[in-house]
């Protein structure tokens, strides 16, 4: 008798388990690095790099030809993203952390990964971190180290030690990481709280595209093998995510097609467009290897993917004579062949369009039509709440007071969200109310020249229906308008002093 009541217990705990699974999908969130609008050509037709997987995922699922990363740069966009909260409120009001920087993510904080794991998920995170680590340093850390690229001294962070702040003290059961970008130090991997193994060589750095600092690395190291590496990784937590009866999140943060532009050498002349177009295939190959193992693995069906990516390209517009502007006998094309963020004003950094209007691409079977569009503008940091109403819980609104769930576009219903604020490199912000656009400063904020300064005068507003390359500034004639979006921006800055600084 006793064993047969076991027998019951077993069984019933392995349908309860099984009904979580089926009632809730598995979530795989990839975010590539610094990819931009025209790099795909479902959002960009005249392209002729071929990117077979997001053309798949534009015919499977739903496009999204209005969606903004919530900076123009990837350590903030990061953050937003993982704790549905504006990077301009934390301690970064500017520009990105470093390889060696103290964490960003506060250790208490609502991530996406403590949320859906409070529900009963395991989570996942296997890439590009940029949030900040808790390294444990042989003497007092450099006083810049927090913000920027600072490196640090050789011998100055011991590596032997666990790190105490990281992916897994934020909610992801594991984690299998490089610390920042792959053009800092340091060149390690981090799996859950150790370095996979310890640097013991300094790495000269490299000029542009193949660009990279100098700086520490380990043996298992190899600048060219990352993106590989790192699929390789995601695709088998997806793998074994399948022996035990709990969905699961994957958080797959890319490493590419960030500088350096070192696609493997196998993609080499895939493409007619040098580097950079055999670069953006990798990254189309890597969504790929992902789709594949989804197939592989018989949870395609019930799987919500959402690709996107942390802000626009670094490549400037062929008509942009400036300093950065790409070089065709370095890339071995001329950039006026491949505009790499579509018809956007700007590049990666700015408060102009092309900073951060990026590809993001729904797809859930069953749940998100194939081929279907959205043209009603959303931020990444609205990922959170989403999330949270797919899976049926409740986050702490408190903690994610930006977040706005995006399930009725998804399921081609119309929403609603307040205004969507922009921030750039340098700390600008603007504000997107409909077709109106208010840049708060007086410049790009970012690479573009004139850069300018936050709320330095005058503002630029700008209608985007009519005017996608920000050219026509109708400050003098949108008087009113100008007002009733600055009252917006404080109603949802709360007035916090925290913010970079109240306009007036």
């Amino acid at each position: 008798m006793k064993r047969f009541l076991g027998i019951l217990v077993l069984v019933g705990l392995v349908c309860f388990a099984s009904s979580i699974r089926a009632d809730k999908p598995n979530i795989v969130v990839i975010l590539a690095d610094d990819l931009g609008y025209g790099d795909v050509q479902p959002l960009n037709k005249s392209s002729k790099i071929a990117t077979a997987s997001f053309n798949r995922l534009a015919k499977e699922g739903m496009t999204f030809t209005d969606a903004h990363s919530a900076s123009a740069v990837c350590t903030p966009t990061r953050y937003s993203l993982l704790c549905g909260r504006y990077p301009w409120r934390t301690r970064l009001k500017k520009s990105v952390l470093g390889g060696y920087s103290r964490p960003l993510i506060e250790k208490n904080r609502q991530t996406i990964a403590s949320m859906v794991r409070q529900a009963g998920y395991q989570t996942g995170c296997v890439g590009k971190w940029h949030l900040g680590l808790g390294w444990q340093w042989t003497d007092q850390p450099p006083e810049n180290i927090n913000l920027g690229i600072t490196g640090a001294k050789p011998g100055a962070v011991d590596f032997s030690k666990p790190i105490t702040h990281g992916p897994n003290t934020v909610g992801f059961d594991y984690s299998f990481i490089i610390p920042a970008s792959l053009d800092m130090s340091p060149y390690v991997y981090v799996r859950n709280d150790r370095v996979t193994a310890i640097p013991n060589k300094i790495i000269k750095g490299r000029k542009f595209p193949a660009f990279y600092r100098k700086g520490e690395i380990a043996d298992d190291f190899k600048i060219d093998d990352v993106l590989d590496t790192l699929t390789t990784q995601a695709c088998d937590y997806i793998k074994r995510s399948q022996e035990t009866d709990k969905p699961f999140l994957l958080y797959f943060p890319l490493s590419a097609p960030h500088k350096p532009v070192l696609p493997h050498s196998r993609f080499h002349g895939k493409t007619k467009f040098g580097t950079y177009g055999d670069f953006i295939h990798q990254v189309d190959w890597t969504v790929g290897q992902v789709l594949e193992t989804l197939d592989s693995t018989g949870i395609a069906d019930n799987t919500l993917l959402i690709v996107t990516s942390d802000n626009g390209s670094f490549m400037y517009q062929h008509d942009e004579k400036e300093d950065h502007t790409v070089d065709p006998k370095i890339h071995g094309f001329h950039p006026d062949k491949h505009r790499a963020n579509g018809p956007w004003r700007g590049t990666k950094a700015d408060i102009w369009e092309a900073g951060h209007r990026i590809p993001f691409f729904v797809r859930w079977p069953g749940k998100v039509k194939p081929a279907s569009k959205c043209e009603q503008p959303i931020c990444q940091v609205d990922i959170l709440a989403t999330l949270a109403e797919v899976i049926g819980v409740e986050f702490n609104r408190d903690s994610a007071e930006d977040s706005f769930s995006m399930l009725n576009l998804l399921q081609g219903k119309p929403n609603s969200r307040k205004p969507i604020i922009h921030h750039s490199i340098n700390g600008q912000l603007a504000i997107r109310d409909g077709d109106w656009k208010l840049v708060m400063g007086s410049g790009s904020g970012g690479r573009q020249k004139p850069r300018g300064k936050p709320f330095e005068k005058p503002y630029q507003i700008f209608n985007l229906k009519e005017d996608i390359s920000e050219k026509n500034n109708q400050i003098d004639q949108q008087v009113e308008l100008q007002k009733k979006m600055i009252a917006s921006f404080e109603e949802i800055s709360h007035g916090d002093h925290e913010t970079p600084k109240k306009p007036k």
